[in-house]
């Protein structure tokens, strides 16, 4: 299993509880496919630089979930599908490394 992380902006119409049942029902999806959710966000409310079908702002979810590498053209379908969703994307989570700080010589 991968490990990937997900951008999610939904209408901004939507009231906190539908946020909330959104963002179950794409844990469950995850869940159903063998999948496991290790860390979700809710980002808020925010403005676009330009229009996205005719809105100007959205509220942005982060889902960050291992699973299959099949499992994400089936979670981008299911998204694609879901009237709900003005964009998402998802891609690999890259770990980062951190590099020891460098010795200053004296």
């Amino acid at each position: 299993m991968r490990t990937y992380e997900s951008v999610i902006i939904v209408k901004p119409q939507l009231s906190d509880g539908e946020v909330g049942e959104f963002v179950l029902k794409a844990k469950e999806l995850i869940a159903k496919h063998g999948g496991e959710v290790t860390s979700e966000e809710k980002l808020g409310r925010r403005k676009f630089t330009h229009e996205v079908n005719h809105v100007r702002d959205g509220f942005y979810l982060y889902l960050k979930f291992k699973a299959e590498p099949k499992f994400v053209k089936i979670f981008d379908s299911a998204l694609k599908l879901n009237e709900k969703v003005l964009r998402s994307m998802t891609m690999i989570a890259m770990e980062v490394k951190a590099k020891p700080a460098p010795v200053v010589a004296k």
